[in-house]
């Protein structure tokens, strides 16, 4: 499709060149993230450490089961942050690889995929950060009582019992558990938001079409539901929503951008065979 056809091994050199150019980006951007990773752990503990607050068990605390285990939690949140930052030239990268495949008029699509790329990535992040967390780990901690097995409680004080023994539930969170949660928890948002920029690119190829997409739209909605009951932690409906419905409307918002770049590919085919008559 493009102005030269590649060979089989200049396609594996083109290949070879973006992944190390990839890879030193990632590298350059997680050396500093280290640098700022205890910083970074304390940004990502907030929604549990407010939720905490909130649910009354005082003062905050997470744990660890042996010395280095905060070494490799630094180190990993150090990974996810760098990839994070280097997501918009790991994108280019990849979209750069794939312009070869495209006619010349797509590829000026190139930079444009790249930025929303990138935005969505780091939007859906976001999203699961300010909004999903704070529900769930609020969600989660609400089962942690005082006074666990009062049976007199239960039944408002009418009834005194001396059998059962009273006791507390309590949270001991460990530091890797937490980070190993919160970092699936962000990529999946950051993937799940990148399905707008997947279903133009197949838009774009001609591998799918807007009325395709608005055909198959009765069934998306039972995928988003499951895919939001597997990837959001708490399993009560909201949780499953706040997945559910950002893919829903980004969805419906791929069909309509496959939609627009219909209408103006026959606008265009229209004005060749005007010009051709």
């Amino acid at each position: 499709m493009g102005d030269k056809l590649m060979t089989f091994a200049e396609h594996l050199d083109e290949l070879r060149s973006r992944l190390m150019k990839c890879v030193c980006a990632l590298m350059l951007c997680v050396g500093v993230a280290y640098y700022f990773s205890d910083t970074l752990f304390m940004v990502l503990a907030q929604p549990l450490v407010r939720a905490w607050s909130r649910a009354g068990l005082g003062t905050p605390r997470l744990h660890f089961m042996n010395p280095i285990e905060p070494f490799f939690t630094y180190l990993k949140i150090a990974m996810i942050f760098g990839f994070f930052a280097a997501s918009p030239i790991i994108f280019y990268q990849l979209w750069k690889f794939v312009a070869p495949g495209l006619y010349k008029k797509e590829k000026r699509y190139v930079v444009p995929f790249t930025v929303s790329s990138a935005l969505l990535f780091i939007g859906g992040a976001a999203m699961g950060y300010f909004v999903v967390f704070p529900i769930a780990f609020r969600f989660f901690l609400g089962f942690a009582r005082a006074n666990m097995g009062g049976m007199e409680k239960l039944l408002g004080g009418t009834l005194k019992f001396s059998m059962p023994q009273t006791f507390d539930l309590t949270p001991t969170l460990m530091m890797g558990e937490y980070f190993s949660l919160v970092w699936k928890l962000l990529l999946a948002f950051g993937l799940v938001f990148e399905l707008p920029v997947l279903l133009m690119f197949l838009s774009l190829v001609g591998i799918v079409t807007y009325k395709g997409l608005w055909r198959f739209n009765r069934y998306f909605v039972i995928i988003a539901f499951i895919v939001g009951g597997v990837l959001t932690p708490g399993p009560d409906v909201l949780s499953q929503l706040l997945m559910a419905t950002p893919m829903l409307v980004l969805y419906n918002v791929s069909i309509f951008l496959s939609w627009l770049l219909f209408r103006k590919r026959a606008r265009d085919a229209a004005a060749r065979a005007a010009a051709g008559g």
